[in-house]
């Protein structure tokens, strides 16, 4: 099954953005973010559900993520109203050889997730 592309924002110099809704939590299929560098990427988790949850960021494949060895990170996000915002991430961990960062979550994690993109400045 694919996973549930998560809709990235991106945030520029000197400009306001609306806060997006994110993306409805799916842990049946996951989640991928793809076509962000990783060192720009900032993700934020909101749990609804009554329990606290587990959001994981996969390890990514070897090569291109030559500290992929170092494992998944779990970012435990606690009930109800919980928030957990991670990042920037490394590409050096996290990312799959097509550059996506691949995130699975908890069953009955319910919520959303969202991502921001801060670009490198030239």
């Amino acid at each position: 099954m694919a996973r549930t592309a998560v809709t990235v924002t991106t945030l520029t110099a000197n400009t306001g953005v609306t806060e997006p809704a994110g993306t409805t939590a799916d842990p049946t299929n996951d989640h991928v973010v793809a076509g962000i560098p990783a060192e720009e990427l900032i993700l934020r988790f909101a749990n609804t559900n009554g329990s606290d949850r587990v959001a994981t960021i996969k390890a990514g494949d070897s090569p291109p993520a030559l500290e992929a060895g170092l494992g998944d990170l779990d970012i435990t996000v606690p009930a109800t109203t919980g928030v957990r915002w991670v990042g920037p991430l490394t590409s050096a961990r996290f990312a799959q050889d097509n550059g996506d960062i691949n995130i699975d979550l908890a069953a009955s994690f319910a919520g959303t997730v969202t991502a921001y993109r801060i670009p490198r400045t030239a």
